[in-house]
């Protein structure tokens, strides 16, 4: 049950990897005189800087990485504390966990991203950041998440994992905050399998963000830095294989995106003269990726007995992207004198059990979106899912 991009995988990320493998270079690295090195992972990063319009980016192993190593880049200090939703996947928890943060949750909106409302009454003089996540494609409100941190002196590190190709207010997701992260893992707009990015127009973050994922070493480096390096790093890199399936994906995102859209406004004309609903709010009808189409029902009954009809659930149900269902985050929390159980989040709990997600591109019983149509999905078979939507509904 993948993400659109695997749906159009075909001959150029096939004849991409052959490559690379003829090449007989998976390292990111090798001699810029060699012409059987590729740099494909060199080349991604440009072209994703260049997609997105910004100065840098940074190709890591997977979403999570991209996480941590912008927290750790954005030189947040073990006991700062950084607000995140009560809705989004675990790895926004568990990299700023990793990072030796603490995640402060707040509650969200019906756009089921950060509500601005909530965040400033989670500061405290603890707080260092921000991070919105921009949940299923949709970009957040970032014109009043931008406006709270300037006013009150906080990075924002946006979680653009689930959001490749999103904008918001005609600016790339990932390029509002100070530093963005992206995933290319199955789940996502484009992917690789699994992967990362990173962006940023700050050359300092950037900096710190490459040493971080390489050792401590400077960007593009050509051997071991032996005496040079400043900075304790891990390893998070990419390699070549990954770049060049994640290359050829690239070249596709743009359709990717319109046809998500195009076949998910079918799909709402069509189920809209249902009865009991509305549909989640987008903070930028024009920047979202239209991966789902989530509805909002009026009641947590009514929203329960379509999701049953349709053999699907309630987005509350969706396993690790609900707080309250991540008992390993809930008990790590709990110890540094956060405790959390379903009910601490009352308006996100009250959203997440009225709302079904309703698969477009991205397929995934995980996100409570096993149901509906697909990227190549005909028009015969948009309008036999609406009609079982509106069946449901109906009954």
């Amino acid at each position: 049950m993948p993400g659109p991009g695997a749906f159009w995988f075909g001959k150029e990320e096939t004849d991409a990897v052959i490559e690379v493998i003829r090449s007989g270079y998976l390292f990111r690295y090798g001699s810029e005189n060699d012409p059987s090195f590729l740099h494909k992972t060199a080349t991604l990063e440009r072209e994703f800087a260049r997609y997105s319009n910004a100065g840098y980016a940074l190709a890591t192993s997977s979403g999570t990485a991209s996480l941590l190593v912008s927290l750790l880049a954005a030189g947040l200090e073990p006991g700062d504390e950084i607000i995140v939703p009560a809705y989004t996947f675990v790895a926004s928890y568990s990299s700023a966990i990793f990072a030796g943060l603490v995640p402060v949750l707040a509650e969200i909106d019906e756009s089921l991203t950060l509500d601005p409302v909530d965040i400033e009454s989670r500061i405290t003089p603890r707080t260092r950041a921000i991070m919105p996540v921009h949940m299923l494609g949709n970009p957040c409100n970032m014109d009043a998440v931008m406006k709270i941190a300037e006013k009150h002196g906080l990075l924002v590190i946006e979680d653009a994992c689930q959001s490749a190709g999103a904008s918001y207010k005609g600016k790339k997701a990932g390029t509002i905050g100070n530093i963005g992260a992206f995933s290319l893992n199955i789940f996502k707009t484009i992917n690789s399998g699994d992967g990362g990015i990173v962006i940023t127009s700050d050359k300092d973050l950037y900096e710190r963000a490459f040493a971080i994922h390489d050792q401590g070493h400077k960007p593009m480096r050509f051997g071991v830095e032996v005496g040079s390096r400043n900075i304790l790093g891990l390893n998070f890199r990419m390699n070549e294989l990954t770049a060049a399936v994640s290359l050829a994906q690239l070249q596709k995102i743009d359709r990717i995106i319109s046809t998500l859209r195009e076949k998910r406004e079918k799909f709402k004309k069509l189920i809209s003269p249902a009865k009991g609903f509305r549909f989640r709010r987008l903070n930028d009808p024009d920047g979202d990726c239209a991966t789902l189409c989530s509805v909002i029902f009026d009641t947590r009954e009514q929203a329960a007995r379509v999701a049953g009809s349709l053999g699907s659930k309630t987005v509350d149900q969706s396993g690790w992207h609900v707080y309250s269902n991540m008992e390993h985050v809930l008990s790590h929390l709990k110890k540094i004198g956060q405790p959390h159980t379903r009910g601490a989040y009352p308006r996100t709990d009250d959203i997440l059990g009225r709302t079904i997600n309703i698969s477009v591109g991205v397929v995934d019983g995980g996100l409570g979106s096993g149901w509906g149509i697909n990227i190549n999905s005909t028009d015969d078979q948009i309008e036999a899912a609406a009609e079982q939507f509106i069946a449901a509904c109906e009954n």
